[in-house]
């Protein structure tokens, strides 16, 4: 018999008049299947950088923090593939890479990147940091946004990137290069989950208000809109700032950083958004968790009003407990989601852990 390790939550969620065919209590129950980790670097993938002019093993040092998709009944993982292991964390090149499973659990690397820095006019974003950190959405008409990390060793900018078939993306560019005048383009920006809705079992990209909406960051958390879905608009408080819609919270999980996980999505409750909170490492952490944690928490969002919190965990819903969550690149533990998607009956999320390996959480 296999084991498993559960994840048990009990939440009391209030009423809002909506109605959604996701029911908010099918998200609040996970366990961790014992397959996990499910993919770990693999240094037999071989591909030629036309930017270094040789082969690399683009897989080598680690594989995290992956994005997923459900598409002609498989499960596609993008996952953040480092390629020097030798480097620190932050100082080699992330590409992005591909796999697909029959069951969700079991998956096969496509042996190239899908993202990775190149000789485009969006080299000086993503060179030589690489592409990281994906979140992927599908549209209404079966296309596909994803939203990443650009990383140059200077500033880390929330870019955009769309595509047909899952495996050919065009890059469009930082996020908010056009934005008031470009006022944003220099700031350090990452961690973008568009909302979306359920249709015909799937979540597929949701415009509410006639925009496209997306919540982002990580000291905070703001809310942007598009309409192209490439260049995309902040909200501004007052004085011209980046508006807060969630900030961190002294004591608790999330008392460093409240980072946006997976495709937000509506659900009878609200827009929920699974976030990553990372713990304090001075006398502002919760002291249930060891410092500078990293763990899966949930936010539910007004429909009707985007930046109005309905609902939030006061307790994280996924933590490091695993002995591979607590060893690698980020020893003070990480479960960090980014992927979330509905495959056969059972909601799946996908996870970083410790900066090295993916692991999975499978809804109850």
């Amino acid at each position: 018999m296999k084991k498993f390790v559960y994840l048990i939550a009990i939440f009391i969620f209030p009423s809002v008049a909506i109605s959604q065919n996701v029911k908010l209590a099918e998200l609040s129950l996970f366990y961790k299947p014992a397959e996990n980790p499910i993919l770990k670097a693999d240094s037999t993938l071989v591909f030629y950088d036309s930017l270094k002019q040789q082969n690399i093993k683009w897989q080598k040092a680690d594989v995290f923090n992956p994005a997923a998709i459900v598409k002609n009944g498989k499960v596609y993982l993008f996952t953040r593939s480092e390629d020097n292991p030798a480097a620190i964390l932050g100082g080699r090149t992330s590409r992005i890479g591909i796999a697909v499973s029959d069951d969700g659990i079991h998956f096969k690397n496509f042996p190239a990147p899908v993202l990775y820095p190149d000789g485009s006019k969006f080299k000086q974003y993503d060179y030589p940091g690489g592409c990281e950190d994906p979140r992927v959405v599908e549209t209404a008409d079966g296309q596909y946004v994803m939203a990443y990390t650009a990383w140059n060793y200077d500033v880390p900018r929330l870019s955009i990137a769309v595509s047909k078939n899952l495996f050919h993306w065009q890059k469009k560019g930082p996020a908010f290069a056009v934005a008031y005048k470009g006022k944003f383009l220099n700031m350090a920006s990452k961690s973008a989950s568009m909302i979306t809705k359920m249709k015909n079992g799937r979540p597929v990209l949701a415009k509410i208000k006639g925009k496209y909406w997306m919540y982002w960051g990580e000291h905070f958390v703001n809310l942007a809109w598009s309409t192209n879905l490439s260049d995309w608009y902040p909200l501004l408080d007052e004085s011209g700032d980046l508006k807060k819609a969630m900030i961190t919270r002294p004591g608790k999980f999330d008392s460093d950083l409240t980072e946006c996980g997976p495709p937000a999505l509506i659900t009878d409750k609200g827009i929920l958004l699974m976030y990553n909170g990372k713990n304090a490492t001075d006398e502002k952490a919760d002291p249930s968790l060891p410092k500078g944690t990293y763990s899966v928490g949930e936010v539910v969002f007004d429909i009707n009003n985007m930046e109005k919190i309905v609902f939030r965990t006061d307790t994280c819903l996924l933590k490091p407990s695993l002995p591979h969550e607590v060893t690698g690149q980020y020893k003070a533990g990480t479960t960090f989601s980014e992927g979330l998607v509905y495959f056969k009956k059972k909601w799946y999320v996908y996870y970083g852990t410790a900066d090295s390996f993916v692991g999975v959480a499978i809804a109850k």
